[in-house]
């Protein structure tokens, strides 16, 4: 496994990158996971299925795929943020397709600069786009200030597993097949080095736990799926 090293988070690159990748993002998102991301996404908005009538904040929500499963709670509304205007067209698409532009409500926005007032939200849910943060402990930090007191927090993210085999396959599958399958699709080769990158770079369950705990919340849950490539993790405020 290569060592940890500081990644260059530009938040415009980011956004250019996932601008450029958005018309087959979800393609190739669900067919790397063979499938499984649905499963994910529903395992991890059952951990919300006891608060009645929330108010969600979805952040980077990419194409909206875990914002119109939070809608299966019955919500208030969720609203759904993103750097990326091409994710963000894509998400509304769908909400108008599935009529649910009266629920869900996009807005480009960072994870590191919240258009909310404090104590805004019951719950705050990330999929698959944490690690992605310019600044990790800020983004967390705003996800905390908009959350009300007992509000609940939903990561989801792609993790490295642990068992020696696994990660091993793990790690050439990810290194070389998501490159070269994300490449051959979008013709951007390079993105989808750098969505590999990312997961090697984040910090594992044990660390992330910690930085969860320095910012103010309590972990309540953590949640290995799939022989551990991918987490939940499940906080309050």
């Amino acid at each position: 496994m290569t060592p940890k090293s500081k990644m260059d988070k530009n938040p415009s690159k980011i956004a250019e990158m996932f601008n450029s990748i958005a018309f087959c993002y979800r393609f190739v998102s669900r067919s790397m996971s063979f499938g499984l991301d649905k499963k994910w996404r529903k395992r991890a908005v059952k951990l919300l299925k006891d608060i009645k009538n929330p108010v969600i904040l979805d952040v980077a929500t990419g194409t909206g795929d875990l914002a119109i499963e939070l809608t299966k709670l019955n919500p208030i509304s969720v609203y759904a943020i993103d750097i990326s205007t091409k994710m963000l067209e894509k998400a509304t698409q769908k909400n108008i397709k599935k009529r649910l532009q009266m629920t869900i409500f996009p807005k480009v926005a960072s994870a590191e600069n919240l258009p909310f007032e404090n104590n805004s939200f019951h719950a705050v849910t990330v999929a698959f786009g944490v690690r992605n943060f310019d600044n990790l402990e800020k983004g967390l930090q705003e996800i905390y200030r908009v959350m009300k007191p007992k509000g609940r927090v939903i990561i989801l993210e792609i993790s490295v597993p642990t068992k020696k085999l696994v990660k091993q396959l793990y790690h050439f599958y990810l290194t070389k097949i998501i490159p070269w399958w994300g490449g051959m699709i979008s013709g951007k080769r390079s993105a989808y080095k750098y969505l590999s990158k990312s997961v090697l770079n984040f910090p594992n369950s044990e660390e992330f736990e910690k930085i969860l705990t320095q910012i103010g919340f309590k972990v309540v849950e953590t949640i290995k799926m799939t022989f551990g490539v991918v987490t939940i993790y499940c906080g309050e405020k």
